[in-house]
């Protein structure tokens, strides 16, 4: 199938056959050569990835001392020792630590802050046993008693659910194929969770006894682009079984005091129409687009929780986006997000008045964590910025001050004052004003002389924040410029900037992108022979249609588990994930329109014969959301199209999924590869 001795030494690319496969929709016919990529099963397949990943290894070959000193960089900056700052539930203090050279944690709680620490679960002995391995769930029972637990072993989140007695460690129940969500019934001994069918889709929720075989199977989602969850709320006294697509939710509730009951739906899903509920005792507060798509909180008693009942706590605002209520007895904390940038607001729970805290003014961003007693007068969040180190703070309601609880290492030799970030815009081809966020070295930067990576990702109305990176360092400290391009398919500036870069709207996400990477280059930010885009998953779509639409604009590009074959993957309904982003890129399926949109920027459909940049693109075989095959097929037809002779190189991990290796260390020797190869694409060698 390809010239299989030297292919399998790595001395040159491998060559994949071509088996051309017809696609016929809508008339139209697609001649995919790579589709035999997809088979699995089929020996030669994974015969071919594992020559790609012998030339993988060739072409680095001769970076192997600057991959050394980035790994021993990175590894300095984590501390060898190290634990969270505590939090406080249901009369315990939790908290996780690091024991010196283990990947995994320990999870951690005692009574009181003094008490005798107690090993709930110590991640290490299941993280020593497989290659991969990802805690995705852990709960304690409302008395304290039982541990629920869920992990996964291939990085495709086929998660096993575990419940275990606390204090004797033995093993009550073992549930397979779940999904990693949880509610527990107030006596901590009847849970629910979620079951997925063969796709990965979650499509069941279950009620069960713990270690007695009573299962019953409460709700069943039956439009699969629906992905049915469930919780609790976070005082535990209501389980919440929400279902939702791209642009629609719907939420049935339940007393957890009365488990065997019926769940009573709050309001039948309805196209367009998002509503998220956030229980407090006998009120639900509502985050909900039914008065404008940037959402507004709106509040209801639990008793009667009927659509014509709900009123308006927060109005809708079309410069502020709402995106995450934290209840206390006196307040609402209110994520927003408001010029690009999130912030906290305080509200009156009643009538909606409030103010913003004041969190610094410097472009940063936060989450709130472990706001579980009503009664604080304080919220505890972590908070960052591209030159602040992750760090763990509370703010006093009453006082208006921020109390330092914990800053993150960040290596011995770093300096903050060393680093500079700021904000500009770039415009858009319709003159849309884009944001930029970059971070340099101050002393190591010359106008229009230094590289540039440009990161983007631009989907799922998933915004990028302005957050800390020590692995980063490794590139600023030689000189590199890094930038985040706010393209539209975020929400960053609103719930309006998810819409224009969507569906029929997609371009503006690609366009956006290069228009970033236009101004920088024309402001002088960087050498405009030295700009290198990165991109992952959503993110490695932006880099395959922009690499297509512009391969002269790049010195290299580094796409991870992109979603490149985004037309066939969107016609195939078995695949995970794809009936459930129908409204996020379209149905080409039914709708012929949405079939020519989306193959007018697929990029495995719209390689030409140009001369590409250099190209670093990574995967991994136990992908559940973009298919190994994508990249491989990607990577196929550049080779064959390519005029020139910059490397293309593809790696892929066999023994993780989406999110890469696990542990605190797998990632090491991956990041220090990629930043290796730009490094040496720029011309720096050490």
């Amino acid at each position: 199938m390809y010239c299989l001795l030297l292919a399998l030494s790595g001395l040159v690319p491998p060559v994949a056959a071509e088996i051309p496969y017809t696609i016929t929709t809508h008339g139209h016919s697609r001649v995919d050569d790579y589709y035999w990529l997809n088979n699995i099963e089929d020996p030669a397949v994974m015969e071919y990835l594992e020559a790609e990943n012998l030339y993988a290894d060739s072409m680095m070959a001769g970076s192997d001392d600057l991959i050394e000193t980035i790994v021993s960089e990175l590894m300095e900056r984590i501390p060898r020792n190290d634990s969270s700052v505590p939090y406080y539930r249901n009369g315990y203090w939790y908290w996780s630590e690091y024991l010196p050279d283990k990947d995994y944690s320990v999870d951690m709680r005692r009574l009181d802050p003094g008490g005798e620490p107690e090993v709930l679960f110590d991640e290490n002995i299941y993280g020593e046993k497989y290659d991969y391995f990802n805690l995705e769930l852990m709960s304690v029972s409302p008395d304290n008693r039982t541990l629920a637990w869920a992990f996964d072993t291939t990085g495709g989140h086929w998660d096993t659910l575990v419940f275990t007695d606390i204090h004797t460690g033995d093993t009550l129940d073992i549930v397979h194929n779940a999904s990693g969500d949880l509610a527990w019934a107030a006596d901590s001994r009847m849970v629910f969770y979620g079951l997925n069918d063969a796709t990965g889709r979650t499509d069941r929720i279950m009620r069960q006894t713990i270690g007695c075989d009573d299962q019953v199977c409460v709700y069943t989602e039956d439009d699969p682009t629906f992905w049915p969850w469930i919780s609790n709320s976070s005082d535990r006294k209501w389980i919440l079984l929400g279902a939702s697509s791209t642009l629609e939710s719907e939420y049935r509730v339940l007393r957890s005091d009365a488990p065997r009951d019926t769940f009573e739906l709050v309001h039948p899903r309805t196209y367009g129409l998002e509503y998220y509920i956030y229980p407090a005792d006998s009120v639900f507060f509502i985050q909900t687009n039914l008065n404008g798509e940037n959402f507004s909180i709106m509040s209801v008693a639990a008793s009667s929780p009927e659509i014509e009942n709900w009123r308006t706590v927060i109005p809708h605002d079309k410069n502020v986006l709402i995106e995450d209520i934290d209840i206390f007895s006196s307040l609402l904390a209110v994520s927003v997000r408001t010029g690009g940038l999130k912030k906290l607001y305080l509200a009156d729970p009643v009538t909606g008045d409030g103010v913003y805290a004041d969190l610094g003014g410097e472009a940063s961003t936060f989450f709130t964590s472990a706001n579980f007693s009503p009664d604080a007068d304080s919220i505890r969040m972590v908070f960052t910025s591209l030159t602040t180190p992750w760090s763990t703070i509370s703010y006093s309601f009453s006082t208006g001050t921020i109390n330092m609880l914990k800053t993150n290492f960040a290596g011995d030799n770093f300096q903050q004052e060393l680093y500079e970030s700021s904000r500009v815009t770039a415009t858009a081809s319709d003159g849309t004003e884009v944001p930029i966020d970059l971070v340099y070295r101050k002393d190591l930067f010359a106008e229009g002389e230094n590289p540039l990576l440009l990161y983007g990702y631009g989907a799922y109305g998933s915004s990028m924040d302005p957050m800390f990176s020590s692995s980063l360092l490794s590139l600023l400290d030689r000189g590199f410029v890094y930038a985040e391009a706010h393209v539209r398919g975020g929400s960053e500036m609103g719930r309006y900037w998810y819409d224009q870069g969507r569906t029929m709207n997609k371009m503006n996400t690609f366009t956006d992108f290069i228009a970033c990477a236009e101004y920088l280059r024309d402001n002088s930010y960087c050498d405009p022979g030295n700009i290198f885009a990165m991109g992952e998953s959503a993110g490695g779509l932006l880099m395959g249609a922009v690499t297509n639409m512009r391969p002269d604009l790049w010195k290299g590009v580094v796409a991870g588990v992109p979603f490149v074959d985004a037309l066939t993957t969107m016609l195939d309904p078995s695949i995970p994930l794809t009936t459930n982003e129908y409204d996020e890129w379209g149905n080409p399926t039914e709708s012929q329109e949405a079939y020519e949109y989306i193959l007018s920027y697929s990029p495995v459909d719209n390689i030409r014969e140009v001369e590409f940049p250099a190209m670093y693109v990574f995967s991994a075989l136990n992908d559940a959301q973009v298919g190994y095959w994508e990249p491989a097929k990607w990577v196929a037809g550049i080779r064959r199209a390519n005029t020139g002779d910059a490397p293309v190189i593809f790696r892929i991990k066999m023994g993780s999924g989406h999110s890469g290796a696990s542990g605190r260390f797998g990632w090491l020797r991956d990041t220090a590869s990629k930043y290796a190869f730009l490094l040496n694409q720029a011309g720096i060698q050490n």
